[in-house]
């Protein structure tokens, strides 16, 4: 009779994702993942496959719950600009430590480039942001405070790059208060002159 796994499974996925979030993939040894997830070897093998697959997996939970977070700021009823100037100041407000790892997600796609697994990780939730970025600005065009030269599409583009950006920026060490100076630029691009 196989025995029973003696951890939580979520709670050592969210251990494995701050670990990669840290250090990457390729710096993260297998000892760094099994001793922070608090499982052996074997367990991280049986339960997750290997190492990759086990990143994959805490890639896509890391985007779903980060895409989450901007989902609510995006949605907040607030107008347009404010809601995505809270969403490009949500990164600028971190706390240092927090701020300075940038984001799991961007650093996937800057570690490994165009890898197809990796794509398909963030895709989903780079879709979401996307349709709700335009939405959104579709809504503060009608409401007079979006110019109405503004394209929805490009500007969300514009915006989830800008939030991309945002986040190498704090990684390579830029202070709050230029990511915040950013922020406003973007925004402040939105507004009818």
């Amino acid at each position: 009779m196989a025995r029973p796994k003696a951890f939580d499974r979520d709670a050592a996925l969210q251990a494995a994702i701050e670990v990669f979030w840290a250090k990457g993939f390729a710096g993260a040894s297998t000892d760094d993942l099994t001793s922070a997830m608090g499982i052996g070897r074997q367990s991280l093998y049986d339960t997750f496959g290997d190492k990759r697959r086990l990143y994959l997996e805490a890639l896509a939970r890391y985007n779903t719950e980060s895409v989450a977070g901007h989902l609510a700021d995006l949605r907040s009823g607030s107008p347009a600009t404010e809601a995505i100037k809270a969403l490009l100041l949500r990164f600028a407000n971190e706390p240092e430590p927090r701020r300075v790892r940038g984001c799991m997600g961007v650093n996937a796609v800057c570690e490994f480039g165009q890898d197809p697994d990796v794509l398909a990780a963030a895709r989903p939730s780079h879709d979401l942001l996307e349709g709700e970025l335009v939405r959104l600005l579709q809504a503060g065009k009608a409401d007079g405070e979006v110019a109405p030269s503004v394209d929805a599409r490009s500007a969300a583009r514009f915006i989830a790059a800008t939030l991309a950006g945002l986040k190498v920026q704090a990684k390579a060490g830029a202070p709050a208060e230029t990511l915040r100076e950013i922020a406003g630029f973007a925004v402040d691009s939105l507004k009818p002159r």
